[in-house]
């Protein structure tokens, strides 16, 4: 392994290959997440865990690969952290969601406007996507939407390449089915299964 010699070439490495796949991290950090301060804060820890150990990556290989395995380690162990704690409740913010039964009813707090509705019910991928475990949902994100090659998935994940294989062709098969109605109501056909 060639370490870097000083902090301009540290500076350069930074800017060259870590800068280009911030776009790419805060995606993946959001569908680790599903919250945007989450993830932007996921992004953030594993921007500076790299620069801590930016000594030990070698240069002009492949960064996207050796960010995202930063980036699911950390949230690997945080998720870990927060299960080992019991669940924390503040009682304002409990209290100010309980109606008091005298100056407030149920159904006035389900006065949504459509916007926030929307937010909510986001579209059929999405909702099919979020239904997928983990594992199943990180592989379709890694392959199909950041292009990643098996062989990459499985150096980020920490699992064989049949793993990745196994995960991705049940994942697929479990959003095609998720999907299938959505699909045909919207004129979209199998035609796979129609020839056989």
């Amino acid at each position: 392994m060639v370490l870097m010699a000083n902090n301009d070439v540290r500076r350069r490495v930074f800017e060259r290959e870590f800068l280009p796949e911030l776009d790419a991290l805060y995606g993946f950090a959001y569908h680790l997440t599903f919250d945007e301060t989450a993830a932007e804060d996921l992004v953030q820890d594993t921007i500076e865990r790299a620069i801590k150990a930016i000594d030990q990556y070698r240069q002009g290989t492949n960064a996207k690969a050796w960010l995202f395995k930063i980036m699911r380690n950390h949230f690997i162990n945080g998720y870990r952290k927060k299960a080992r704690r019991p669940n924390m409740v503040d009682y304002e913010d409990v209290a100010a969601v309980i109606p008091d039964t005298e100056t407030q009813n149920i159904p006035s707090l389900m006065d949504w406007d459509d916007e926030s509705l929307e937010s909510m019910v986001g579209d059929e991928l999405s909702a099919a996507m979020n239904r997928l475990s983990d594992d199943f949902r990180t592989v379709i994100i890694l392959s199909d939407l950041q292009d990643f090659k098996y062989e990459e998935i499985a150096e980020i994940l920490g699992v064989p390449i049949g793993t990745v294989r196994s995960r991705l062709f049940r994942a697929r098969n479990l959003l095609a089915k998720d999907l299938k109605d959505y699909a045909e109501s919207n004129g979209f056909t199998n035609n796979r299964t129609k020839n056989s």
